[in-house]
Formats: structure tokens, sequence, C-alpha cells
């Protein structure tokens, strides 16, 4: 009889237990809700997820990337134990080597070369915890300027024009829930269709509704698709195009006199500098028809609403503040900002790209969106911190120009968190020279990917499923992540590694946090007063209200859906008008590189690809990265289908398969940059650097192609 029970218990152990947690998918920036299922057995765990319906910004929409974004958080191939360097090899180490290790490397560093000898390098994808922690980490337990994060390459453009014209800088300046109340929008330079692909249910409403949408882009898209008129600008000749519009606007008398009377600064340099632009002029520039110009400034002039969006075609160049400033010239001439269905948008490109670049991760930033040269601001932090303000470092140099100081051996040390820039900067040969050369590399990571290969010592970090904390999506709207899977072997979460480091250091009484949410609490208290205001927020309202949107200054306060209804962020509370005048890209097609080469995503993966490619049902969608380029174009060349050629520019050449497309314009050919060693498209493009926000000019650089 007491076998038989063993025999039943047994079985019933066996039965699988089934758990459902809510979470986020880690990829882009709306942070699409949805349920992790477990299905848990004694031998094995089973995943899936499933959408939340009552996502408050999406509806239960997912996109392939979503419903398989758990698979790479529970991959067998996910680093468990820390790693240190032996010769060629790595060896699973206790973490208390590995943090003796990296506590004795970084102390010899600094005592030999200065505090700033080390450098950090973080990411967009952070929790907004982990972010604020980081620049804390930076600037009171290394003590060095020397911070930055990917997200120079993917916003920072968009947040100098914004921070410049309006006085603040939050990604949309509206919900996406009003998108429908335009009745014309302009996207330029971004497509949703695959990066953001759960909110173009916002465009076809809006559409539905008698929107008229217009596209700007040098390809054919799942969003061209939808658009009532595709303006195939030439890459990199954003500002001419938009000059022959403002041009239209002021000439034929679309100009909300109004609005800009009471409401902006600068009218006066503008239009004079219109009355100089030749339209025809702006359209052999930009390779737009002038009635094309005219008819999309129409539409938008005459429209009752209005919005403009921009993404990385626009603010990837070495020109993106001034492009991204003369669309904003563009919304405030028409006075369509600041109310229901009028406003501007930043399509935020990382998970948390706006609370990336909110709370100190930048060279030159505090939290709250201060900044670290502002007396004011580093004497409040320096409070908040419980530190003497002059032992803050001043600022530092961006994430490129940080790899150039150490090409130069100005830094020798580099903690990398939550990044891969091996694959994901510029004339990323130079990167990967550069890395080589640092006498210590840290990187804290998930795999081993290309950056991590370089390292020293390599640390397990945490993936979203176990990862607490805060997101900033795209709409400005901050939101609770809770975690809902244990870490797997002996894996620490990415906020605890910095806390033991600190410690190491003998910083660890600044770091005594014992959850993310006490992390969350000083961020608050740090925030406070500052232009991203988080003060008001708790982790309780945060779920209870499904997110509040910033600034919101104490509880009581609601939140600030809409911004500048009434006054913008500049002290006097007016926008400013400023005169654009265009720019050539760096580098223009001519006899040895004749062709234009842009880069950007593909719906399949995201950023450097080491989550995606680690994801079977989505590497095998897309394995490789493919030139898309016009039949005509590769006819001349000599270039078949399927086939191969060689890509060469400036700084090097690489070998892509070939892919026939006559949704582009032919002088120009697109590769995603999902790929690191070989398939690199960043070892082809230009490091050349905005002169405000330090982008680099990621989307043209001038090629040669042949047969390959």
């Amino acid at each position: 009889m007491n076998e038989f029970l063993k025999a039943v218990q047994q079985r019933a152990s066996d039965r699988p237990k089934e758990r459902t947690g809510r979470t986020e998918c880690p990829y882009c920036s709306v942070q699409c809700t949805m349920n992790l299922h477990e299905e848990k057995s004694i031998r094995v765990s089973r995943f899936s997820v499933s959408p939340n319906k009552e996502d408050p910004v999406t509806d239960g929409r997912l996109c392939v990337k979503g419903l398989n974004a758990h698979v790479h958080a529970v991959h067998e191939g996910r680093l468990k134990y820390p790693l240190l360097r032996i010769g060629a090899s790595w060896a699973a180490v206790s973490w208390e080597k590995a943090l003796a290790e990296i506590g004795g490397r970084l102390r010899t560093i600094q005592a030999k070369y200065g505090k700033d000898a080390v450098g950090v390098y973080g990411g967009g994808s952070l929790t907004n915890e982990e972010c604020y922690l980081l620049g804390k980490f930076a600037r009171v337990a290394l003590q060095t300027k020397n911070i930055d994060y990917n997200g120079r390459f993917c916003m920072s453009a968009a947040a100098g024009a914004a921070n410049l014209t309006f006085g603040s800088d939050r990604g949309l300046t509206n919900p996406l829930a009003e998108v429908p109340l335009a009745k014309c929008i302009i996207l330029a330079g971004t497509n949703l269709a695959e990066c953001q692909p759960t909110i173009m249910q916002y465009f076809r409403k809006a559409r539905s509704e008698g929107c008229t949408i217009i596209v700007i882009d040098p390809r054919e898209t799942g969003t061209s698709a939808i658009a009532d008129l595709h303006l195939r600008v030439k890459p990199g000749y954003d500002a001419a195009l938009v000059n022959g519009m403002l041009k239209v606007i002021v000439e034929r008398g679309y100009v909300d006199r109004a609005f800009v009377e009471s409401r902006t600064t600068g009218f006066a340099e503008l239009e004079k500098h219109l009355r100089g632009v030749s339209l025809a002029e702006a359209a052999a520039l930009s390779g737009v028809a002038p009635e094309a110009i005219v008819e999309a400034a129409r539409l938008f002039g005459e429209a009752e609403t209005g919005m403009v969006f921009t993404a990385r075609g626009v603010e990837q160049h070495a020109s993106g503040v001034a492009n991204v400033r003369n669309f904003l010239n563009l919304v405030l001439l028409t006075g369509k900002i600041g109310r229901p269905g009028c406003g501007y948008g930043a399509i935020t490109g990382q998970a948390n790209g706006q609370g990336g670049r909110e709370h100190g991760q930048k060279a030159d930033q505090l939290p709250g969106y201060r900044l670290i040269e502002n007396p004011e601001h580093r004497a409040y932090i320096a409070k908040v911190w419980g530190v003497p303000e002059e032992e803050l470092p001043r600022k530092g140099v961006s994430a490129y120009e940080m790899v150039e100081a150490i090409d130069r051996g100005e830094i020798k040390g580099l903690i990398v968190l939550g990044s891969n820039p091996v694959v994901s900067s510029p004339n990323s040969r130079l990167v990967e020279r550069a890395l080589a050369k640092l006498e210590f590399l840290l990187v804290i990571d998930l795999f081993e990917s290309e950056t991590a290969r370089l390292a020293h010592v390599l640390l397990p970090g945490s993936a979203y499923l176990e990862d607490e904390g805060t997101i900033t999506q795209l709409e400005g709207r901050v939101v609770v992540r809770r975690a809902v899977k244990p870490l797997p072997g002996k894996a620490k979460l990415d906020w605890e590694i910095l806390c033991l480091i600190a410690e190491t250091l003998g910083k660890g009484q600044y770091f005594k946090y014992r959850s993310a949410e006490e992390i969350f609490n000083e961020l608050r208290i740090a925030s406070r007063g500052g232009i991203a205001d988080y003060s008001g927020m708790t982790y309780e309202r945060l779920e209870r209200e499904k997110g509040l949107f910033w600034p919101c200054p104490d509880e009581a306060h609601p939140g600030t859906p809409r911004m500048f209804a009434e006054r913008f962020g500049h002290p006097d509370g007016l926008a400013r008008l400023v005169p654009i005048e265009h720019q050539n890209p760096k580098e223009v097609a001519g006899r040895k590189y004749p062709y234009l080469l842009t880069t950007g995503r593909v719906l399949q993966h995201y950023l450097s690809g080491v989550q995606t490619r680690n994801t079977p049902e989505l590497n095998s969608k897309y394995p490789e990265p493919l030139m898309e380029i016009h039949p005509e174009t590769a006819g001349e060349i000599g270039l078949v289908n399927g086939g191969h050629a060689k890509v060469s520019s400036r700084r090097g050449t690489i070998r892509l398969k070939v892919k026939y497309s006559p949704k582009i314009r032919k002088e120009t050919v697109f590769v995603p940059f999902h790929w690191g060693d070989d398939r690199c498209i960043n070892r082809l493009t230009n490091p050349a650097l905005d002169p405000v926000c330090r982008m680099p000019e990621f989307k043209v650089c001038a090629v040669a192609i042949a047969p390959g």
C-alpha cells in the first residue's frame, strides 16, 4: 500500500504546474505588456507568451518579436557564472574571485593613470533604476567623467533639437491616443510597420477617419504603404526638402500668425531665410519633385490638426539636430502643437530610450534631465547623494568619442552594461581595435556578444523577465515591470552587480539598496524639480494607474499626457523658430564611391541582434543581412538577385547577399545593422559627428559596389 501511495504521489508531482506572470516585451519603445506562461514539471519548464488584452497602449497586440521575446531569456546559452579570461579561454569563477579581480584592476588603473582612465558604457534598454544607478556609480564609485551610452546613437539628435526648440525633450508631446485626432500626419524617416508595428493601429485609424498621411523615406516600406503621399527623399537631404515646404507655407499663407506671435520667437529671421530658398533647388537637392513638395506643404498647412513624427532616418546624420529642428519649424509655423491631435513625436528606438537619456548615463547629464555643468544642478544632486559637490566629475565625451579616447590610450579600463558597441558603433573596425587595447574590459551581459569576446571579465547579468524596475516608453509614460522568473545559475541583477562593485571599491555606503523600488524612490528625489520630474510617482501609483506621464511633480498630480498646452520649457515660455541651412552629407556620391548606403532595422531583429539572433524563430526568418538594391542599378553593376556583392566605403569592405528591390531609389542601397563580424554593416558607416549632439552619420555614406 505504501508503494502504491508513493507511486500516486510521484505521478501527481509529475503533472505540469502552470504559472502566469505579467511582464513587458524587452524590445522596442512601445513596451507592449504580455503574459508569460510557465508550464513546469520535475524534468522541464516550458514557456510561452500571450498578449495582455488590457494593455493601455496596444490593446493586446504583439509583433513577431514580442511573441518570441521570452526565448532568449530562457535560452540554455545564457551566461550563468562569472567568467575570467585566462589566456584565450574563459574560466568560470566565484563571484568573490571575480569581484576581487575587478576591484584590483580598476584600482590599479586609476592609481596609475587617474580617475578618468576608467570609462562606463551603458544602454538604452536598461531600467530607469539601472540608468540612474549607472550614472551615480560612475560619478561616485569611480569618480570618472567618462560615461555615455548607446542611446547617443539613437535619440540624441531629436533630444538636442527638442531641448533647443521647446526647452524640454520628451519623445512624444502627446499620447498615442490623440493620433486619430490629427487631420494630417507626417512620418519622416520612420518605418513604424517594422520598427514599432503594434502602434500602426493608431495611424490606420487616423487614415480611416479622414487623416492624410505623408511619408518621407527613400524606400517604399510597410509604412509608406498607408501613405497618401510618399516623398522619396534622397538620404541626407531632409532639411532641404523641409525648407521647400516651409517656403510654400509662408508664401501661401498657411502660417498660424496668432500662435507664432504669442508662442514663439525668431519668425522674422526664419522668414528672411525662406525668402532666399529656391523651391527648384530644394527639389533638385532632395530628389523630390517641386509639385510634390508644394502638395505636402498644402496638405499639412491646410489641415486643422496635424502631427509630425521623426525617427532615425532624419536624425542619424552629422546634421541630425538641424534636420529635426526644421521639422519642428514646420510644427510651430502652423501652430500644430499643444492641443488635441497636434504635436511632435520622436519615435524612440530602444526599450527605454526615453528614460535612458533622463537620469544620468549621458556624459553631460545628471538625474531629472539636469546638466552636470550647471552649478545649481550639481549642488542639488551632490546633496541627494551625500557627497561634496566638488568631488562630482565634470562633463565627459560622447560614446564614439570615448572609443576614440580609448584608441588614443587616454582611457585604459571600460565597464560595458547592456550594450554591444563593437556592432552598434560606426566605423566599427576602429572600435574593435580600440577595445583590444584596453588594460581591462568588464562586460555585463546575457550572452557572449561581439564586445564580450574582448572582455577580461564577463559577468552574467539579468534579463527582463528577472529584472524588476520602471521603463519610460515612447509617449513619456512611466510603467513598472515586475520580475516573473528567477535568475539562472549564479547570474545576478544588473543593479546588484553595480552595488557589489561599488562595495569592492570602498564606496558601498552610497549603494546600500535592497530592491529596485528603493533605487526608484531615490531617483524620485533626485529628479524633483528637474525637467523630467518623477517625484510624484510611486510603484503603487504606476501599477494602479497603468503608468504616468512625466512631469509628475507630486503624488496628487495626474501626470502630463500632453505637453506645451500653455507654455514651452524655456524660461520665457516661448519656442524657438530658427533658420536651417541645408548641409550636404559628409560624404556624397562620386566617381570612386558612386552610390549611397543607408541602414536600418528589419522586423525580425533588434539593435545589434544579441537577443534576436539567439531566438531561432526570428533568426531563421532573416538569418543574414541583405543588401537591397534597385534591379536597374543591380543590372548596371552586374549583380544577380540572391548572389553576392562587395560593398566598400572609405573604411573597408564587406560581402553581402543581394536582394532586388524596385522600392528603393536607384542611387541608394539599404542594409540592416543587426549582425557582427564580417556581416557588420557598421564597418562601413561614417563616424562623422553632429556638432551639437555628437550623433554619428549612420544614415548615409558613399560606397562602391561590385560583384562578389
